[in-house]
């Protein structure tokens, strides 16, 4: 299998000036040029300033039905937003233990630092702000959202430079709060992570972000997560607790590992397409800036789809 047109750097062996280097170079050169003519940036914001009504259709967010002119029209109006002028993003990073992991082109840590990187290049403009959390066994450390690219350097310095997690588990419901009690001003979220956790437990801390931002969850996956392979006996460390484990990789334990992985998958999906949250799968075997141009301009057609069907009316 040939590595990807684009590889993140590895964060542990580049130096973090190097490694942002890289990543404003690739974003710039290539996504930035791909992307270029919108405002939009990762994804379109709805703004906070009331536009026009319309009709509604399949796929717009209930939450902005204008209740007063459906009454009056006896059917569902939903009300357009003007977008900001300038834009306040968050991105709240996961880097717990299970992060420190990668059997593919880079590990899923170095992916999450990519995605990162992305988001804060892509906004970076005139007046917009840039604010960051990130996740450790160890607790949160909040960097305040702020305008100008040297401090989104500076973020994504400390972001880079952030020691491996140690055992223990991360709590992103924890995150998911905590940033939607400092986020007042709508604007966009994103979420980096491998979900691992309890859907139950994070699904509703999401949903209470996109009540009032942009929301993209950002799931980084690499290929063993979803199945394993016939190598006989394979020693497993679960990077939470240290544990370690012997196992044979007969056929029967590869079909219910894989069995156990699409379960898995379907509840992390449920759960963040519950929570009104758009879904960016990153994978450590591919290329992680074509992914990202994808996802952008599947967003966009389904933006320009919905205008052109209430233009047409």
């Amino acid at each position: 299998m040939s590595a990807p047109a684009n590889v993140p750097p590895r964060t542990t062996k580049t130096g973090p000036d190097e490694v942002l280097r890289r990543l404003d170079l690739a974003v710039s050169h290539k996504l930035d040029g791909l992307l270029h003519g919108e405002y939009q940036g990762i994804v379109p914001g709805h703004g906070s300033e009331l536009g026009e009504t319309r009709a509604y259709q399949a796929g717009d967010d209930v939450r902005r039905i204008d209740w007063n002119v459906t009454a009056r029209l006896q059917e569902p109006y939903v009300r357009d937003t003007i977008a900001d002028r300038e834009l306040e993003t968050w991105v709240i990073a996961d880097l717990g233990a299970s992060m420190d992991f990668g059997t593919a082109w880079c590990e899923k840590r170095d992916l999450a630092v990519s995605a990162a990187a992305a988001v804060g290049f892509l906004t970076n403009r005139t007046g917009n702000r840039f604010g960051l959390i990130t996740l450790q066994p160890s607790g949160l450390e909040v960097v305040p959202a702020k305008g100008g690219r040297t401090h989104l350097m500076s973020a994504l310095h400390r972001l880079t430079t952030t020691p491996r997690a140690g055992e223990g588990q991360v709590d992103l419901s924890d995150a998911l709060a905590r940033t939607a009690a400092i986020a007042r001003r709508r604007g966009l979220a994103v979420v980096v992570s491998d979900f691992l956790g309890d859907p139950e437990s994070w699904g509703p801390a999401l949903r209470r972000v996109t009540t009032r931002h942009e929301t993209v969850a950002v799931e980084i996956l690499d290929p063993r997560e979803l199945s394993l392979p016939d190598v006989g006996v394979l020693s497993l460390v679960d990077p939470a607790t240290g544990r370690t484990s012997d196992v044979r990789t007969s056929k029967k334990l590869r079909d219910r590992y894989e069995a156990a992985a699409v379960q898995q998958r379907a509840a992390i999906e449920q759960g963040i397409r519950q929570a009104g949250a758009d879904h960016l799968i990153l994978r450590t075997d591919q290329d992680w800036l074509l992914d990202i141009v994808r996802f952008v301009a599947s967003r966009r057609e389904r933006v320009h789809a919905r205008r052109a069907g209430w233009e047409s009316r």
